[in-house]
């Protein structure tokens, strides 16, 4: 399956550091996500995906309700989640949501399922952390029986079964455009080509490179269960500047210090700067640098990867707005013409 390359950012709605110095509030970042989000429409690029979180230092809990605000802002540019925890939601629900900011955009939206890689919402909504394989398997089924917009006899371990019509709002032209997001693991590759979705790839640490036998992975299963070939996206970490320097010295202390905080949660020792140079550099995972070195770098990781979309997640931390901003417009202006071109 042959699709024009698409380059698209991804944000969980980081809280920014203030003219104060201090962070923002939720309110002010959600607000915030919506103007970069409008920004990145006006520049043409192709996607723009808001991640669900339930902690205090990301401000999106609910993607569809900020995907709607942004629908009614943007005309062009494809709306979704990155990602949406279907593991602690009911596949019923999301599939009403974003069929419902499908018609409320003219059919720009998409969803990103997956596990999340935070565990904050199983005790948020009662949910057993024990079951994190089987709730997701069982739920991603429900959602593609559901997403294929007929009458649904469905039965689980999870939830009572369920006998129903077609669930609605139907997505008004075709089937809701789905991934699932994979952070590594062979089986939920396999999972997403059973289904018939398409394959989200977080690169958030080592070789891009890495992820390609799972990508072989996904075309051959793809073709066990008689599906056709799909998209393959890379969501990866990443910021632009006018320089090398500029924008990894901008990038650096908010990497930091989220890498820190999230790493005390984990067992993680802190980053060193050595470290986050290497993941800079042109084998590692973060996508930072000038506009040429960050097109260069997203051309070789689509063509090694075989890969139709490319999202940059642009903010990390704690990043004042206004360069986050900034970012965004370098890669409207200079890096999406650069991959285009590349990649045509």
């Amino acid at each position: 399956m042959t699709t024009p390359f698409e380059l698209g950012l991804d944000t969980f709605g980081d809280r920014t550091l203030g003219k104060d110095g201090a962070l923002v509030p939720h309110a002010q970042a959600l607000r915030d996500v919506v103007e970069q989000a409008v920004l990145a429409d006006r520049l043409g690029l192709d996607f723009f995906g808001v991640g669900e979180h339930h902690r205090e230092d990301f401000a999106v809990s609910a993607p569809e309700v900020v995907l709607a605000a942004i629908a009614a802002r943007t005309t062009r540019i494809k709306l979704g989640s990155a990602v949406t925890i279907l593991s602690t939601d009911d596949p019923i629900r999301v599939f009403q949501r974003f069929s419902t900011v499908a018609a409320l955009s003219n059919g720009r939206a998409e969803v990103i399922l997956g596990r999340g890689s935070f565990i904050e919402s199983f005790a948020l909504f009662g949910l057993d952390l024990r079951a994190y394989e089987t709730l997701f398997e069982e739920k991603l089924e429900l959602f593609a029986a559901v997403r294929e917009q007929k009458p649904v006899e469905w039965e689980g371990q999870h939830r009572p079964p369920l006998k129903t019509g077609r669930v609605v709002p139907p997505v008004e032209h075709g089937l809701l455009p789905t991934w699932v997001g994979v952070g590594g693991t062979p089986e939920s590759v396999v999972r997403a080509a059973r289904y018939g979705f398409n394959l989200m790839l977080a690169i958030i640490g080592g070789e891009p490179k890495r992820f390609g036998p799972l990508v072989q992975l996904y075309e051959e299963a793809l073709k066990k269960f008689g599906k056709p070939m799909l998209p393959i996206g890379v969501h990866a970490p990443g910021h632009v500047a006018k320089t090398d320097a500029q924008a990894r010295d901008e990038l650096w202390p908010h990497f930091f210090e989220q890498r820190t905080r999230i790493g005390a949660e984990r067992g993680w020792g802190p980053p060193s700067r050595a470290q986050f140079d290497a993941e800079a550099g042109p084998d590692g995972a973060i996508f930072v640098g000038s506009p040429q070195t960050v097109a260069d770098k997203i051309v070789r990781t689509a063509k090694v990867l075989k890969l139709s979309r490319f999202d940059l997640k642009y903010a990390n931390g704690a990043m004042p707005v206004e360069q986050l901003m900034a970012g965004i417009e370098l890669i409207g202006n200079e890096v999406a013409p650069r991959v285009r071109e590349a990649l045509a």
